[in-house]
């Protein structure tokens, strides 16, 4: 039994990631076109049909920009908070809005999705770990600090997308306006590459499998420069950067590896070993 996981897009012009079985799906976010996330998966040979739930982390535009037409064409449920959904202007049906708070995990047939709040300047921001048959795997991005919840669940993870924003040099020496930098670096922004890797040195439970480094900046970041951090710590995980241009390959996870995988990355949409 594994758990199939991508990114879709991950970056400030969209992110979408896909965790699902063989027979049915969740979305976490929907921050591209429907269109793009059809022709994505299309290319993947993953189908819509067995997306069960989309998920919404918050409210920001680059996480719902395809949520309105996809929920409605597929008739999806859409997990969110009531505020989430307030500052978004959404316009979702009222049938499909499912309310979720981070109290009590929630059931989508086979899957089991916990949300938990994170650190980011957002009305009501929340991270998640999926879990199905003992494989648990978290989507942790647009977090400000590496909190107690965060790492409460990184510890749990065969697999995590994990934040990995920008470079500390590049952020301040680039174009960005100080009140920008000050956002991004100030706690309720973005981690940083070193943060990112402080988590997965410190946390990363033994059987972690793979690691998808997720939201680069195109302005203050380049994945060879997270590569370089990460490879010598990597171990027996895969490292993978997520594209801010196309979908990731499809990855298997299993609560029972039983090979050593190498080390990957994708750079500006081609896979390199």
């Amino acid at each position: 039994m594994s758990l199939q996981i991508t990114s879709l897009n991950s970056g400030s012009n969209g992110n979408c990631y896909y965790i699902g079985t063989a027979t049915e799906a969740v979305l976490i976010d929907a921050g591209i076109s429907c269109r793009e996330t059809e022709r994505r998966m299309k290319r993947l040979g993953l189908k819509m049909d067995i997306v069960k739930a989309i998920f919404i982390s918050h409210e920001h535009s680059d996480h719902i920009r395809g949520l309105e037409v996809l929920s409605k064409k597929y008739s999806l449920p859409v997990y969110i908070t009531t505020k989430t959904m307030l500052h978004g202007r959404l316009n979702l049906h009222a049938a499909y809005v499912k309310v979720f708070d981070d109290t009590a995990p929630i059931p989508i047939g086979d899957l089991t999705v916990h949300a938990f709040s994170k650190a980011h300047d957002a009305i009501e921001p929340h991270s998640f770990m999926i879990t199905h048959d003992g494989i648990r795997i978290g989507v942790f991005t647009d977090i400000g600090v590496p909190c107690t919840n965060l790492i409460h669940h990184f510890k749990q993870c065969h697999a995590a997308f994990l934040e990995a924003n920008y470079d500390e040099k590049l952020l301040e020496q680039g174009r960005y306006p100080f009140f920008l930098k000050k956002r991004i670096r100030g706690g309720k922004g973005h981690l940083s590459n070193t943060q990112a890797l402080e988590v997965f040195k410190l946390h990363k439970p033994s059987y972690m499998t793979h690691i998808l480094l997720s939201h680069l900046s195109r302005d203050n970041n380049k994945p060879e420069l997270v590569l370089d951090l990460f490879r010598p710590h990597a171990g027996r995980t895969q490292v993978i950067v997520a594209s801010r241009d196309v979908e990731t390959p499809v990855f298997h996870i299993s609560a029972t590896p039983q090979t050593v995988t190498p080390v990957i990355t994708y750079v500006q949409g081609q896979l390199a070993f």
